[in-house]
């Protein structure tokens, strides 16, 4: 059986590029969420709540929502609103360990799965000039925490410990896990 055509609700370049990968086929239909955290919603269930809505505001046979936050402290670090602002998240990042939490969750024939992944990510301590090289580079601009794993941002990594995949955004064990659910398991 083939999985039939999945409906990624998100704009992300990476989302889609590790599905092409698994060669899914794929359409990209970015939802129009406002991304907000509710009063004292704990940062999984902000995650969870954004992929869900996500999913749901695209219609379609397959839908795919997804949302990846930045964790430190109990503070969710969101993606960066200029590049003094990528610079200062960056900056509390170094030589500390965070957590990245990816929700996923599929809209399959009118039934949600749902599946979320957490990651431990340690930066190692980098110099202030560093850090404002990388933000020029503008690759920071669009994510979560103000870095990019899968890019130039891995220089600012020390290790992690769980699923790079879901620190890029689309912890595609899960995602295959949510498609054999609904009845489209993955075959190569």
């Amino acid at each position: 059986m083939t999985i039939p055509t999945l409906v990624l609700a998100s704009a992300s370049p990476r989302r889609r590029q590790l599905l092409e990968m698994l060669h899914i086929p794929v359409v990209v239909m970015p939802a129009n969420v406002q991304e907000i955290a509710l009063p004292g919603e704990p940062p999984a269930a902000y995650a969870r709540r954004l992929a869900r809505d996500k999913a749901r505001a695209i219609p379609g046979e397959l839908v795919l929502g997804a949302d990846t936050i930045v964790v430190l402290d109990d503070q969710i670090l969101e993606k960066p609103t200029d590049d003094a602002d990528a610079v200062r998240l960056l900056g509390l990042l170094q030589g500390r360990t965070h957590t990245v939490i990816t929700a996923v969750c599929l809209v399959a024939q009118g039934r949600e799965h749902h599946a979320i992944d957490e990651t431990r990510v340690t930066f190692r301590v980098c110099s202030d000039r560093m850090l404002r090289d990388y933000v020029a580079t503008g690759e920071p601009r669009d994510k979560a925490g103000a870095y990019g794993i899968q890019g130039w941002g891995a220089a600012l990594v020390e290790r992690i410990d769980g699923d790079f995949f879901g620190v890029m955004g689309l912890p595609v064990r899960l995602v295959l896990q949510l498609l054999a659910d609904a009845g489209h398991e993955y075959r190569f």
